[in-house]
């Protein structure tokens, strides 16, 4: 199986059921629509961002054809404008290249120095995936253990509205 060999032993040892897909590398949200349209589930957009002073950093997920409200996000927190957390960032906190944007990049992340943003209407979701810390596979996991997941990262996460409604 592609993608970090500790993130299978991790779910495993949560004794957390998968379904395993490889693909051809999804760099963007329209190559990955591709190769998910075969497999069933809620799959998601990840984003990465950082605060203007640098040192805060969250992680934002929401269904992959949602639009994320970025000044909402922003006047929640209250820290000024936040953009898009470089490279150099995304391999310290999650340790992940870009275009591997996962949750599961959250094992990484032993000082749990990142907060999740979740949109409110994942809790709708039976299954749910994410790319195993690769962008050339997809794993599906329930919703139920997906929270589990993140119960047990011990990073903080919330829900919350995070799309716009066109």
């Amino acid at each position: 199986m592609r993608g970090d060999p500790r993130l299978y032993e991790f779910l495993n040892s949560l004794e957390i059921k998968y379904d395993y897909y490889e693909h051809a590398a999804a760099f963007t949200i329209e190559v990955a629509k591709e190769a998910w349209k075969n497999i069933p589930s809620t799959h998601c957009k990840n984003l990465f961002f950082r605060n203007h002073k640098g040192n805060k950093h969250y992680l934002v997920i929401l269904e992959h054809d949602h639009h994320l409200a970025v000044k909402d996000l922003e006047a929640k927190l209250k820290q000024g404008k936040i953009s898009f957390a470089s490279p150099k960032r995304l391999e310290k906190y999650l340790g992940l290249t870009g275009g591997s944007v996962s949750p599961f990049g959250l094992i990484n992340d032993e000082n749990n120095d990142v907060h999740v943003f979740l949109d409110f209407n994942l809790k709708k979701s039976k299954k749910i995936s994410f790319h195993p810390n690769i962008n050339t596979a997809s794993i599906v996991v329930s919703f139920e253990d997906f929270e589990k997941f993140l119960r047990q990262t011990s990073n903080t996460f919330e829900y919350i509205k995070l799309y716009e409604e066109y």
